[in-house]
């Protein structure tokens, strides 16, 4: 909850208890932690389902937008997979492409890399990776500091729930202004 200030995103305020918040998250993807894909359907029910019963689009043009978007992760191969068979990487590839089939704005991204096992993170970035390339607006809670300082146009770094410095990447990551930040980031970096 917003204790202080206010949340506006694509010009919805969303601290505002009159925001129709269906509508402001039509132009927001959100990719979790754990993923949550449907186990009981394939990859591609997986990413067709919303923009078919959301978006009323048609099917087959869902299951093309489904394509584009499984070639775009890397993934082509595994449209008739179901979840489970899955490593955790893969999971989280189909989880930002289902994002993505609903045509956001915005990408929100919390932890997507944290339940992954190492060697699977650097396929996950990668495809964050393009994505910024190509213009998506993304905010990402993220640990991956080396991430962050090679994409990010903005850093804020939170402590406690509190912003405790914020700025380009370059400035954070070199000289950080916060004993906070500094402290933080000479352990991980």
């Amino acid at each position: 909850t917003v204790s202080e200030g206010e949340v506006v995103v694509n010009g919805f305020a969303a601290h505002d208890r009159t925001t129709d918040l269906n509508k402001m998250r039509e132009s927001v993807g959100m990719v979790f932690q754990r993923f949550n894909l449907f186990p009981h359907m394939t990859v591609l029910e997986n990413l067709i389902m919303a923009p078919m019963n959301l978006r009323n689009m048609p099917r087959q043009q869902a299951v093309d937008l489904a394509d584009a978007l499984l070639a775009k992760v890397g993934l082509s191969d595994k449209r008739d997979a179901w979840p489970s068979s899955l490593s955790g990487g893969q999971q989280q590839r189909v989880a930002i492409a289902r994002a993505l089939a609903m045509k956001p704005s915005i990408m929100l991204f919390d932890e997507p890399t944290s339940a992954l096992d190492p060697e699977l993170v650097g396929d996950v970035l990668e495809v964050m990776k393009n994505l910024a390339s190509e213009g998506m607006t993304m905010v990402i809670v993220t640990h991956e500091m080396g991430f962050a300082r090679e994409v990010a146009d903005r850093v804020i770094f939170i402590d406690q729930g509190v912003i405790q410095e914020e700025g380009k990447p370059g400035q954070i990551f070199s000289a950080p202004s916060n004993p906070r930040t500094a402290a933080f980031l000479s352990k991980v970096l």
